[in-house]
């Protein structure tokens, strides 16, 4: 009783900030906890009539056949990773040197002019981002073949219609999109940095490469592990709306992966339950990555995600 009592008194001295937590508990509730139930049709042959309860149970059918008996299975696999790992090379690292850049601008009208462009792809539909690289890649109208020949010579190229280029196409436009808003929580951190630590090392004779090494970058540390723990765990997971409007026949070979497989598999051809194994599989993986990670940071650091 006297637990219970001290919830309901903490709850009802901080009401206000609970309230404001309320929408986002009931989003995850509602449209990612609830969800989860529908997990057991990966075990089953199901059938929309029968329902979950009365659908045939086949215990591991599905994944057998997704490794050993799907053609495309590994390359789907590889096309993933081989996304995740070039978007970890590339992209991660970018919104890190762009919040170091902006916090070395002294000018600070220049700094907010160039923040604010840097987020408006952010707020830009996929759609739309998808639309922008299908216009400017275009080999005959698009505007960076048109640069390419008249700057270089070079030959207009096909850009989405050639597999080996299929990937820095979709890092490069992930990184545009989303640079300028990925600075937002490394300049949190910088601006949580006490001054006078510069204060000191200017004093002791460090200069700015310095002073960004020792000072700044450290600082950024416990933000950037608390990512890239968050990031490894969509590792087998792309961004499946822009993949889906740039993809093609031409560019399957690299740019077909796991997400656009199920999302045929799933809806295209109704197949619920090889689907939702599929996707449970995905999202093992990405458990198993975030666990162990977060374990191996936590041993070697004092930052982690539990």
């Amino acid at each position: 009783m006297a637990q219970l009592s001290r919830i309901g008194y903490v709850l009802k001295k901080h009401k206000a900030l609970y309230l404001l937590m309320l929408p986002g508990i009931l989003y995850y509730l509602i449209f990612k906890y609830a969800p989860m139930y529908g997990i057991i049709i990966a075990f089953q042959d199901y059938s929309i009539g029968r329902g979950i309860w009365g659908s045939k149970f086949v215990g591991l059918k599905h994944f057998i056949e997704f490794f050993y008996v799907t053609p495309d299975a590994w390359k789907l696999i590889r096309n993933t990773i081989m996304l995740n790992v070039y978007d970890l090379l590339f992209h991660f690292p970018a919104p890190i040197i762009l919040a170091v850049l902006f916090h070395e601008l002294k000018s600070k009208w220049f700094k907010r002019f160039v923040q604010n462009i840097s987020y408006m792809p952010h707020f830009l539909s996929t759609v739309v981002i998808a639309g922008i690289l299908v216009t400017f890649l275009s080999p005959t109208t698009g505007v960076i073949n048109h640069l390419l020949v008249k700057l270089f010579g070079i030959e207009p190229i096909m850009f989405l219609g050639m597999p080996e280029w299929f990937r820095t196409v979709y890092v490069g436009s992930e990184i545009w999109q989303k640079v300028g808003w990925g600075t937002i929580l490394y300049l949190a951190a910088i601006a949580g940095i006490d001054p006078m630590l510069y204060e000191a090392a200017k004093m002791d004779g460090a200069n700015r490469w310095q002073q960004i090494r020792h000072i700044t970058f450290v600082g950024m540390v416990p933000v950037m592990i608390i990512l890239f723990v968050l990031t490894l765990g969509n590792f087998m997971e792309a961004s499946f709306e822009k993949i889906l409007l740039i993809y093609n026949t031409m560019n399957y070979e690299t740019s077909d992966v796991i997400n656009t497989f199920v999302y045929r598999r799933g809806i295209l051809d109704a197949d619920f339950s090889f689907a939702t194994a599929v996707g449970l599989f995905q999202s093992a993986i990405g458990f198993i990555l975030v666990v162990a990670v977060n374990r191996i940071v936590r041993k070697y650091s004092e930052t982690s995600l539990w």
